[in-house]
């Protein structure tokens, strides 16, 4: 026997709820329609305001005009069933629909066809989530008075609201700090909010996000920059600054006495240190390791991040040298350097240095494939070597692992 039972019926009703449907309900039509509008109030306080919606009418497998001859025992019991959880009997829930239908051998009789629930208040008791709904509806009218621009996502995503129901009054006092002062230009620490701290912030992000997305003007909000991870950028926040660090490999154009620096990433660009030659180290202990050398520095630890040093107008009277790994990533930052100085040059990235040290040979583990547009003939061939696997599958050889020797003999030969 496969005929609808209550379980079934309040199991459709169940998977409304779990889709928002009915919460949408509670919540206007238009993004801008006051919450007093186009709303039909109940016993419950609660305010259905798609009554469109309503009645539902929900499917209904029942017996057969075969199944009546066949099985009248069970079909009676069937119908016992439904009708001893329908409205009628229990003050909220489902309705019947009866069709009659007239049978040779047992006559008139009626037969449920169909299953309607009539209200919102109804649609909830079935599945016992009034006391939500209510809670919901409360929420959402706070959050409309404050924002009514929220109510598309409140028909969206009425559940995320209820997820967020302990917290939704810090939401609300955060969406508002922001609004009021667009793009402030400070730390997340220094957003001062009754209840809200640094952590709560940073917890809610991917939420605040969302919201902040639809109340603040568009003006307000740098679109390139998207994910939680760029949400400071996004809506104007002051972020922790990226950083330089560098030694100064001639004492002579020593700091007052300091040779060893990280300071922001712009301060450095405003920096004039009179020097004639940069080395840009990818691995940080081999910046640190690296000789002295009159009139220069070593800038390492970088990686491909060194776009930081883009707006570094000085090095345009520097020789640029960069060393980094022999592998593909290695070539790949040496392009992104070469995008905005053309004139650097690479420091023991060539396949003399790399056959060499055929024994501290090891494994890149995800190569970069892409094609590069700023390499020099000879290191386009050895990279091509190196990403179609020619020499080696996915070889490198970590700049770490060249000898100390071979670095001093390629300086001295500068």
């Amino acid at each position: 026997m496969n005929w609808t039972t209550p379980a079934d019926i309040k199991a459709q009703v169940q998977r409304l709820w779990n889709r928002g449907k009915l919460l949408a309900c509670l919540v206007p039509e238009g993004a801008t329609r006051q919450a007093s509008q186009d709303t039909t109030p109940n016993s419950s306080g609660l305010q259905s305001r798609k009554a469109s919606q309503f009645p539902l009418t929900l499917p209904l497998r029942r017996p057969g005009p075969s199944d009546l001859s066949r099985r009248f025992d069970d079909a009676r019991a069937w119908i016992k069933a439904l009708e001893e959880h329908e409205k009628p009997s229990r003050g909220l829930g489902y309705d019947i629909v009866w069709l009659q239908t007239n049978n040779r051998q047992l006559g008139r009789n009626a037969v449920p066809s169909g299953i309607i629930v009539e209200t919102l208040e109804d649609a909830l008791a079935l599945i016992k989530k009034k006391c939500e709904a209510e809670r919901f509806a409360q929420l959402a009218n706070e959050t409309l008075k404050a924002f009514p621009q929220l109510a598309p996502w409140l028909q969206r995503k009425p559940l995320k609201l209820l997820c967020h129901a302990k917290e939704w009054a810090r939401v609300l006092a955060v969406l508002a700090w922001v609004k009021r002062h667009p793009r402030s230009g400070l730390y997340l620490r220094q957003i001062d909010v009754e209840n809200v701290d640094t952590k709560f912030i940073e917890a809610h992000k991917a939420l605040l996000g969302e919201l902040l997305d639809l109340i603040v003007p568009l003006g307000a909000i740098d679109a390139s920059q998207t994910g939680v991870k760029n949400f400071e950028t996004r809506y104007g926040f002051a972020i922790k600054p990226p950083l330089v660090r560098f030694r100064i490999l001639d004492d002579r154009h020593a700091i007052s006495v300091l040779t060893d620096l990280t300071v922001p990433a712009d301060q450095f660009a405003r920096l004039d240190l009179k020097i004639a030659k940069v080395f840009i180290v990818e691995n940080e202990v081999d910046g640190l390791a690296f000789p002295q050398v009159p009139d220069s520095i070593a800038i390492f630890g970088l990686g491909y991040a060194v776009r930081l040093l883009t707006p570094v107008q000085w090095f345009e009277h520097c020789d640029i040298h960069y060393w980094g790994d022999i592998d593909t990533h290695g070539f790949a930052m040496l392009e992104r350097l070469r995008a905005f100085l053309p004139n650097a040059n690479s420091l023991l990235m060539d396949r003399e240095t790399l056959l060499a040290h055929r024994s501290h040979w090891t494994t890149e583990p995800t190569p970069h494939t892409a094609d590069l547009k700023h390499l020099t003939p000879t290191e386009q061939h050895l990279y091509d070597d190196l990403r179609c696997n020619k020499l080696g599958n996915r070889l490198r050889l970590e700049q770490e692992r060249v000898s100390f020797g071979r670095l001093n003999s390629a300086l001295k030969e500068m």
